[in-house]
């Protein structure tokens, strides 16, 4: 875990990193207090608690998927905190009238949580993608691969969702499981040969690196409707066959060519370069 501030306005927003499902959490009461305009922390953690009660009583599931993490408090000492993944904070904004909504959820995109641009305004999150990665140097037939790649994504995704498939944990064990059978190591393994931490890795992979991600989906998908498959055990059976195909051509181009597809390279160096610029 690694926490962080971030600033929104005036206002300092408590955030921790989970390295292993590669989301950011941020703090409810901090959200809260935006929204409320409330300047005493108090006041905005009272207003959060009877929230809690009115959602429960109207049979919100919102409330049970925010969690708590130990967080610094005022005092400087860690204490048990509500906190929130980006597309629970989006769901729970719309319950609290506040002229800060829009521009909170604006802010929340703005910090990179694409999902949560899809959730607010697909077409629109897919406009500033490719305006972000044209700024950041990616040529045009690199976007159109990587918007494709997203597109081979989502019909997985889809189908995992039909098959009962929890979004989340189990979502990222079946992507990892696709990643270690056609790139020979995993998700996580890979974000640290290309060196980065909290960037998305697809938007670091080379074209080819791209291309062997979207057939070892778009084979994982075509496997599971074949089979059928529902729940884990069969979808593992699944992304590893999806995996497997996309390793053989992987390996077979790599002996034809004598070059390896898996490289350390990123755009890390470019975007830097880019953010520079802005100063």
């Amino acid at each position: 875990m690694t926490e962080d501030l971030s600033v929104f306005e005036d206002y300092k927003i408590r955030r921790i990193y989970d390295e292993e499902k590669e989301i950011w959490y941020f703090s409810v009461i901090d959200i809260i207090q935006i929204l409320t305009e409330q300047e005493d922390y108090q006041k905005a953690r009272k207003y959060w608690n009877k929230l809690k009660e009115r959602l429960k009583e109207e049979g919100s599931e919102l409330v049970t998927f925010c969690h708590q993490l130990k967080m610094p408090a005022s005092d400087g000492k860690l204490r048990n905190t509500d906190v929130a993944a980006p597309e629970t904070l989006l769901r729970l904004i719309q319950s609290v009238p506040s002229p800060k909504a829009e521009p909170v959820k604006l802010w929340l995109a703005k910090v990179g949580y694409e999902r949560m641009q899809e959730m607010a305004d697909p077409e629109l999150s897919l406009d500033r993608a490719r305006d972000t990665w044209q700024k950041h140097g990616r040529s045009e037939k690199w976007i159109q691969q990587r918007m494709m790649g997203q597109e081979t994504r989502n019909k997985l995704t889809d189908y995992w969702d039909k098959a009962g498939i929890k979004k989340g944990q189990e979502y990222a064990i079946l992507t990892n499981i696709i990643h270690q059978e056609w790139a020979g190591l995993s998700v996580k393994e890979h974000k640290a040969l290309k060196k980065l931490k909290t960037q998305n890795l697809r938007d670091h992979m080379s074209e080819a690196e791209l291309i062997f991600t979207a057939l070892a989906e778009l084979s994982t998908r075509q496997i599971a409707e074949t089979m059928e498959a529902k729940g884990m055990q069969e979808n593992k059976a699944a992304s590893k066959q999806g995996g497997g195909i996309a390793k053989k051509a992987r390996l077979e181009l790599e002996e034809k060519t004598g070059k390896k597809v898996i490289s350390e390279g990123s755009y890390l160096e470019g975007e830097k370069q880019v953010k520079g610029k802005k100063k």
